[in-house]
């Protein structure tokens, strides 16, 4: 297998693809696979055409990071729009070597050596697209751009100084009361003057998305956005019944949690700003710079594994991690791997919270899965499908909370929000998966009518959150959503991160009774990469599928107890 590269981040040479050649060397691979005279000769193409597929796709990777990092940048704009106008174009050219490969005599031979996963993966990935939708998925990825892009931009003045979305995190949490009220009055006012303009956006991508699944033969966007997620064993039906155990095992937990909450702050009416602070004394807040940060975090992986501590100082040590909040950097956090260069990268946007640690760790088991999914041969196993690779990623949060001291002065109070938060998520990660499904239902429903959708999701789930927003106009009238970009960018990716909380859940109460054990069906999980799906990678690793009937309330019943085990009326 090829090594990881040995140059830094800033030394990787920028290249746009020419992307008319890469189309053409497609068509001859397409070509000379369909002409092949021997099995051994079809399985030497496949390799040349994977390994192609591999060099543009770290190309792509890697002007989509820049971009990412200075939106403003109008070279990194004008490659992104490139990109995004021609990899619909190669899209259609890789479905058409998939096509060739699942009508080939010699598919017996090369499932033998390539699994007959891949085949399922081929007939799935075939349906995504069509010559006819090109312009479509043209459209989309502009809008998509653009609504990154209109969100960056977005600033707040805040007291003297200019901050971006990232960056008013800290102040909506701060202990003052009435710093974290005047900061919500700024955040939500400008939010508000950007409504009508995110609004739009996502009014043609949702229609633009509608007619691409017309245009493909799907009854709506529903279907194709499940086999645009790879969603091979499991279904909206099951998926709907998951979201009625959650409203019912879950969101009565994260209420009592949020009651004690207000209660030790002594809150009689509390309001949306409210909610974000856990304790009259202040959340837990990391010691220190960035820098300090990740000097805690390469001692929290050197202590942890020989493999976290060699993954985590090549990343420190070739300039890998992204992690500062700036202007114009895109809002959020991220992994992505360079399957050529052999590494991921972590992007984030640390603001002083707690927060940056647990997208630090986050982060960083999306990349250790990156790094041991490398040595898989065929680029499809690599990784697995969302909701699967959520697992590695939360996981790694909580095997990193032993850790805690060395980021915290206080770890405990942090290991009480963490895992309070991780609870509380639940409601609100299938408020955003229902809404989706009801968007995709209802393609002709006006930007009011969802707002009004919302709404009623969110009394369902987290009617907390409802009743602390009864001051909040830009709240009350249904818009937290807009500010969530999986609902703008990546269509019914959220449920996923709810399905891997929960298998993260299950991890740490392994974790508790016996760490060799946790830890070593994590790594067995980080390793089979993507070579089963989502229900059966679950199960060969011990695990149970958060769908089944009684898991849920099984998995989340001993959290309380731990959650009481950090006495949190003590901090």
């Amino acid at each position: 297998m090829k090594k990881m590269t040995d140059e830094k981040f800033e030394e990787w040479s920028f290249q746009i693809p020419n992307f008319k050649n890469v189309c053409e060397r497609m068509k001859g691979f397409t070509k000379l696979f369909k002409e092949a005279t021997s099995k051994e000769e079809a399985y030497r193409i496949w390799r040349k055409f994977s390994h192609l597929s591999d060099t543009v796709e770290d190309h792509i990777t890697h002007i989509s990071v820049l971009f990412s990092l200075e939106t403003q940048n109008k070279k990194y704009e004008k490659a992104m729009e490139k990109v995004n106008n021609e990899t619909p174009l190669l899209e259609i050219e890789s479905q058409k070597f998939m096509k060739a490969y699942l009508e080939s005599p010699y598919l017996e031979y090369l499932e033998s050596k390539l699994g007959t996963f891949l085949t399922k993966m081929y007939r799935y990935s075939v349906k995504k697209s069509d010559e006819s939708v090109v312009a479509m998925k043209q459209e989309e990825a502009a809008l998509t751009m653009k609504y990154g892009a209109a969100i960056a931009a977005i600033t707040f003045e805040f007291r003297g100084n200019k901050y971006n979305l990232p960056q008013m995190g800290k102040f909506l949490q701060d202990v003052d009361r009435n710093t974290r009220k005047e900061a919500a009055k700024v955040y939500y006012d400008v939010l508000g003057t950007h409504v009508e303009e995110l609004e739009d956006i996502y009014d043609k991508l949702v229609k633009v998305r509608t007619k691409m699944a017309k245009e493909m033969g799907f009854e709506s966007y529903t279907e194709l956005g499940y086999i645009m997620m790879n969603r091979f064993d499991y279904n909206p039906e099951m998926v709907e019944k998951y979201h009625e155990q959650i409203k019912d095992v879950v969101t009565p937990l994260a209420a009592k949690i949020v009651k004690k909450q207000i209660s030790r702050l002594g809150i009689r009416n509390p309001e949306i700003y409210d909610l974000n602070l856990m304790f009259p004394n202040g959340n837990p807040t990391p010691r220190g710079t960035t820098e300090d940060k990740v000097n805690a975090a390469t001692k929290m992986y050197d202590t942890m594994s020989e493999d976290t501590s060699k993954y985590f100082r090549y990343m420190v040590d070739h300039h890998l991690l992204f992690l500062d909040a700036k202007p114009g950097k895109q809002s959020g956090g991220y992994m992505t791997y360079f399957p050529i260069k052999r590494t991921p990268i972590i992007f984030s946007n640390f603001n002083g919270t707690s927060g940056d640690v647990d997208v630090l760790t986050h982060e960083f088991g999306h990349a250790f899965q990156g790094f041991l999914g490398g040595e898989i041969k065929v680029p499809a196993y690599r990784s697995p499908t969302a909701e699967s690779c959520e697992i590695h990623s939360m996981s790694m949060e909580f095997f990193a909370e032993p850790y805690m001291d060395l980021f915290f002065d206080e770890p405990d109070k942090y290991r009480y929000v963490h895992l309070a938060d991780s609870i509380c998520f639940l409601p609100y990660g299938v408020s955003v998966d229902e809404f989706q499904h009801w968007v995709y239902a209802h393609p002709e429903a006006t930007p009011a009518e969802r707002d009004a959708a919302w709404h009623e999701i969110e009394c369902k789930y987290t009617p907390w959150k409802v009743k602390a927003e009864k001051n909040c106009e830009y709240l009350l009238s249904g818009h937290r959503w807009l500010t969530q970009s999986h609902i703008f960018e990546v269509p019914f990716y959220y449920i996923d991160y709810t399905l891997a909380q929960v298998c993260a859940f299950q991890f740490f109460n392994k974790d508790r009774r016996s760490h060799a054990n946790a830890w070593n069906k994590y790594i067995r999980l980080c390793k089979l990469g993507g070579k089963y799906p989502f229900c059966e990678l679950v199960k060969k690793v011990g695990l149970e599928v958060p769908f089944e009937d009684g898991v849920l309330a099984k998995t989340v019943k001993p959290l309380e107890k731990v959650l009481k085990s950090y006495h949190p009326e003590n901090f």
